[in-house]
């Protein structure tokens, strides 16, 4: 993650590092992987798989510590992510939501989220007893907020315009014309596209 600004570093399959901001807590968690063509990005097949995306995400304040992490946890993450995958491609495309996805969604909410304290410091810290299900809980209710937010978010959730990348994020750009989930990444391959295609139509003529 970016010292300097919000998102996740991610890397393209050939290796290539570009900063990634989807703009919400719950969409930060898609880029681990899900069904179908996403599965090549799975890292939540291993506890330290999500012990490195929660010290990565803009969770706040930093430094959550999570008790040992089961296969059961794991699968719980992975049953959310891919709710709340559906449930973002729904919305980014004006669908209703599945109830299964709902059900998932709404069954985390449920659960007592992450709390905070204040510390002798004067600084906010984790409470003890933090758990996977309250890291969960607090994952769900952003989305849940996001999803219920007013119209210059929740009507902004988009689908990066690349053929090939289903990455969602959140228009937060004032004209509200994002479409790509980075430019040094889709944007500057569609430039490079766009250019190709230009040089050839020109050769042709």
């Amino acid at each position: 993650m970016s010292e300097s600004a919000i998102g996740l570093r991610l890397h393209t399959p050939e290796g290539r590092a570009f900063l990634f901001d989807p703009g919400a807590l719950c969409l930060e968690l898609l880029p681990t992987g899900g069904p179908g063509p996403l599965a090549r990005y799975e890292v939540l097949d291993t506890p330290a798989g999500l012990l490195d995306w929660v010290a990565a995400s803009r969770l706040a304040p930093p430094g959550l510590r999570l008790p040992p992490v089961e296969e059961r946890h794991l699968a719980a993450v992975r049953e959310l992510r891919d709710a709340l995958h559906g449930l973002g491609v729904a919305r980014a495309y004006g669908r209703p939501p599945a109830a299964a996805d709902l059900a998932v969604l709404n069954a985390a909410a449920a659960r007592p989220p992450l709390t905070v304290r204040l510390t002798d410091e004067g600084r906010r810290a984790w409470a003890p007893g933090a758990s996977v299900a309250g890291l969960l809980s607090t994952i769900a209710r952003d989305a849940i907020d996001l999803f219920t937010g007013p119209y210059a978010t929740a009507g902004r959730i988009r689908e990066c315009g690349a053929h090939d990348c289903y990455l969602l994020f959140v228009d937060t750009s004032r004209p509200g014309r994002r479409r790509w989930c980075a430019m040094e990444r889709c944007g500057n391959r569609n430039k490079v596209r766009a250019h190709r295609s230009r040089a050839q139509a020109e050769g042709e003529a």
